[in-house]
Parts: structure tokens; C-alpha cells; sequence
């Protein structure tokens, strides 16, 4: 008798993974990965639009958070499965391209992910699916093209709807006039040249911004001036101490006399270091290395402000607010490297461990830094603000860079959803239903939006179809979950082309998969 499982050779299969390990073909890989990704979509589904529901993470530390942001969400998420991690790439490639738009884009991946189970239930050959994928998204382009507007006088509104359930109403409209003046006062806007900072006290509506930065640290000595008005200052990479051997050494000292002289040296090297420094004229300086006792207290004595021990960050972000270099040297200080201070005030805030100490750096309007200062104290909220706030500058950043606008609220989707239909009726073949499958994908975002407030979807759907079809253009999802033609609801361009394109292509790679190997067995 012929042994099992041979080819008819007689010999026994040869093997060539470990016996740990599974291989899974056919229906099942695709139940999988479908699963997975329906999964992982279900989780942020709920977070989605201005009525959007928040999720509490609970970590292994014992730490919560709490928040609706779809990138957070996501990237405190252990998973394990290789569709969940493909979905967690897709996530972090959405918001290091954007900073915004995680949570749709992950909505639109994960319902092509359940049009496509579908599908291939019904024996549609995964490839076909593709093809009609890519067919659908080129169609999607073309209309994202048509339906674009330039930026104009929207950018209050990108900010508004970059913030929309994340914040009230109130405190939306509020902070997104901040980020417009903000925006509008830098030469050429850049989130990156914006820092973030909390207040630790008062409301929201104590937020504020300004030209320059905060550092917090406390001063070597209390007697620095604690305010100063219209100064010249430098910034220093070099410490304001004696410099040190490169090599040990040791010096014999047998006698008083060389004692004295030598003292006597120190004290005089140390002087040409302040010296230099109040020659220059300067009422600051910074530094990120050390300063010595005896200079500080000098410097003190002339009312120059002396922050020293900081980091290159906080260097760089000096030099930028100042609009100056970074000197290496003292002996390289020349009239145009030093920079020019409007404003410096020192702040003293109680907290657990007794004070902490925030000195506010005010630059001329030229400046190419800013600080957003958040109002509030409430901790965990703060910080989930503050991410909100950063989302929305970054959005807004790209409706600048790109000059271009569409109006949200599901009215892209729907219309794109509604041509992709059109131009799959021209297909004879399967991609047909690849198309048609992409359009039913798209249309999760305006079922998200009704769904989650509390509206009928059929309905609502419905209803938004039918005015598309009657040419009313701007017809989409407003914050009451009601349908409604928009006006103030406007998306950077680029946050929704990226979102589905990244969509797209995640999608495209899940289903051209026809194995999963795991080497754990699982």
C-alpha cells in the first residue's frame, strides 16, 4: 500500500517549515483578512464626525486615555493579526503624510476589505476586484480634481471642520480664529515652526499665541532680571566657563606665590569671558553649555538674563525667534549675530513639587516661530487638546501649501460614489463589480456621519443621493446628522486625496494575498 500524502513516488512529502508552523490558503486567508480589517474598522467607525464618540484606552501600565483622535487610537492598539498591522501602517502613513484623516481613511479601507469578502464569496477572482479597485479610485481622482476649490477666505472653516467632535462648539469656533490670525501672521505658514504649550490654568478661552517661545527651567540665580523690553541678545552652542583639557592633566602647585597666580589666572580668563559678553551690549544670553558661578553672578550685577544647559532644540528654536545665528564662539561675536529681543517675562506657577518657572521669549513680528498657548488645567484633556490643535494646523498648513479646498461632510463621497456607478455601467467585465463595490465603500462615510447622529442611514442616504442627482453640488452630512446643502464644511484637498489613495492601496495589497504563513502557529 501506497504511503499517504506522497505524489505517487512513494517517497513521503518533503518539508520545508517547521512543523509549528501554519499555512493558510484559499477562502480561508480572505475570511481572515476580511475579518481583520471589518475588525479594526468597527473600532474608530464610532469616533467618526462631528458626533463621534470617545474611547477609552486602558494601558498595561494602569494609565487611561481618553479620546476620539483615530491616530492615537491606533497607535496604542497591540495587534496581532497581519491585516491589523497592515491597517496600522495605512493609519500611520495617513497621518505622517497629513496629520489628519486617519479615521476615514481606515473606514474606507476596511469597508473595500467587506465589499471585496463579498465578492470573492461569489467566486469574483480577487485580481478582478483589483482592477475594479483601481478603475473606481482613478474615477475618484477625477472628481476630487473637478470638485476642488481654491483655499480663498476658508481657512478658518478647514480649521473648524479639522476640529469638528473633538471640541464644542464654542471652544471650536474660538480656537480656530486663533489659528487663522496665527496662520496668517507667519510669511509663510509651516505647523513645524509653531510649538504647542499648556497654559496649566484658566479656560480654553484663555488660549492665546505669540510670536516666540516659552522655556521652562529654573535659573541658576533668582536675582536675573525678570523682565526686560526691546533687548539685544546672543545665542551661544559654546559654554560660558573655562575651557577644559582635552587631555587629563595634573599641576604641581608646591608654593603660596604659585597658588595666587594661578587663582590669579582663572580669575582673569574668567573676566575676559563677561567682559566680552558686556561689551557686546547684550541684556540675554543663551547657551547650551554650562556657566560658570562667577560669571553669572557678574552678568547678574549688569542685569543680563543668563539661561545656560540647554538643549539643541531649545537653541534652534531661540535662534528662530531672535533671528540670529548660533554663535560657536565668544571671540566670533560681531554686531550682525547678535538677535533682538521684544520682550522677555519671567512666571512662577505652583504645581506638585513645589514651583515651576516659565520664561516667555518674545520675538518681532518677523519672527519665524510661534507658540499656541492652551488654556486649562485639566491634564489628560490638555494634552488631548493640544493634539486636536496640532491635527487642525496641520490640515490647515496643507490647504495652504496646496491652495485647495473640497467641502466634507460625506459630499465628496457621494458624488464620486455616484460617478464611479455612471462609468462602471460603460465595463462589460467583472471589474464592473470591483467599481461598484468601491463606490459602496465610499458611501460608508456619509452612513458614518447619519449613524452616529442617531439619524435614520437608509434614509438619510437616500435623500443625499437623490439631491446629487438633482445637481445640488454642495449637498452633504451638517453637524446635526441632517442632510443639508454646506457651506462652512471644508477639507484640505490633499488630507482626502491621501486618505484614499492610502485606502486604496492597502486594500489592493490585502487581496492579492493567497497565503498566510505564521511561524508561531497561530
Amino acid at each position: 500500500m501506497m504511503p499517504p500524502n506522497t505524489d505517487g513516488s512513494g517517497r513521503g512529502p518533503v518539508s520545508i517549515v517547521r512543523q509549528s508552523t501554519t499555512i493558510t490558503s484559499g477562502v480561508a486567508v480572505t475570511q481572515k483578512l476580511v475579518d481583520a480589517s471589518i475588525a479594526f474598522g468597527n473600532i474608530l467607525r464610532r469616533t467618526y464626525g462631528p458626533n463621534g464618540l470617545d474611547k477609552m484606552m486602558y494601558k498595561s501600565s494602569g494609565q487611561t486615555a481618553v479620546t476620539s483622535d483615530g491616530a492615537k487610537i491606533v497607535s496604542e492598539l497591540l495587534v496581532k493579526h497581519p491585516a491589523a498591522k497592515a491597517f496600522v501602517s495605512l493609519a500611520q502613513s495617513q497621518e505622517n503624510a497629513c496629520g489628519d484623516g486617519v479615521t476615514s481613511t481606515v473606514i474606507i479601507a476596511s469597508e473595500l476589505m467587506r465589499e471585496a469578502g463579498r465578492l470573492m464569496a461569489k467566486n469574483v477572482h480577487p485580481l478582478k476586484i483589483v482592477e475594479g479597485f483601481q478603475r473606481a479610485h482613478a474615477v475618484t481622482q477625477e472628481v476630487i480634481e473637478k470638485r476642488s476649490r481654491p483655499l480663498k477666505n476658508h481657512l478658518e472653516a478647514v480649521c473648524q471642520t479639522a476640529m469638528s467632535g473633538r471640541v464644542s462648539g464654542d471652544e471650536r469656533d474660538f480656537l480656530a480664529k486663533l489659528l487663522h490670525d496665527l496662520l496668517l501672521s507667519q510669511t509663510a505658514p509651516d505647523y513645524e515652526n509653531i510649538r504647542m504649550s499648556k497654559a496649566d490654568e484658566g479656560s480654553v478661552f484663555d488660549s492665546n499665541w505669540f510670536k516666540g517661545c516659552i522655556i521652562e527651567k529654573r535659573l541658576s540665580l533668582d536675582r536675573f532680571p525678570h523682565a526686560l523690553e526691546s533687548s539685544k541678545v546672543m545665542v551661544l552652542s559654546c559654554p560660558l566657563e573655562l575651557e577644559k583639557p582635552s587631555r587629563e592633566a595634573e599641576i604641581e602647585i608646591s608654593t603660596p606665590e604659585q597658588f595666587r597666580a594661578f587663582s590669579q589666572q582663572e580669575k582673569t580668563l574668567l573676566q575676559e569671558k563677561w567682559e566680552k559678553v558686556i561689551k557686546t551690549g547684550v541684556k540675554a544670553v543663551f547657551t547650551s553649555g554650562s556657566c560658570d558661578k562667577a560669571i553669572s553672578h557678574k552678568l547678574a550685577d549688569e542685569s543680563i538674563l543668563v539661561v545656560s544647559d540647554l538643549d539643541e532644540d531649545q537653541l534652534f528654536d531661540l535662534a528662530q525667534v531672535f533671528d540670529c545665528d548660533i554663535i560657536d564662539h565668544l571671540d566670533d561675536v560681531g554686531p550682525s549675530d547678535l538677535g533682538n529681543m521684544l520682550k522677555y517675562e519671567r512666571m512662577r506657577l505652583q504645581d506638585e513639587e513645589g514651583f515651576k518657572e516659565k520664561h516667555y521669549f518674545y520675538g518681532p513680528p518677523s519672527s519665524n516661530l510661534a507658540t499656541f498657548i492652551v488654556g486649562g488645567n485639566q491634564g489628560v484633556s490638555s494634552e488631548e487638546l493640544i493634539r486636536t490643535i496640532y491635527d487642525a494646523l496641520r490640515s490647515s498648513c496643507l490647504a495652504i501649501d496646496h491652495d485647495s479646498v473640497i467641502l466634507g461632510g460625506g459630499n465628496l463621497h457621494i458624488a464620486a460614489a455616484l460617478e464611479i456607478r455612471m462609468k462602471a455601467e460603460q465595463q462589460s467585465g467583472r471589474e464592473r463589480l470591483g467599481m461598484e463595490a468601491f463606490a459602496r465603500a465610499l458611501e460608508s462615510i456619509p452612513l458614518a456621519l447619519l449613524d452616529n447622529a442617531g439619524t435614520n442611514k437608509l434614509d438619510g442616504l437616500l435623500k443625499l443621493r437623490s439631491k446629487h442627482r438633482e445637481d445640488q453640488d454642495t449637498a452633504g452630512i451638517d453637524e446635526f446628522g441632517e442632510v443639508n446643502n454646506l457651506t462652512a464644511v471644508w477639507d484640505a484637498t490633499e488630507v482626502t486625496r491621501q486618505g484614499i489613495s492610502i485606502a486604496t492601496e492597502t486594500s489592493c495589497a490585502l487581496l492579492r494575498v493567497d497565503q498566510v504563513i505564521s511561524a508561531r502557529g497561530d
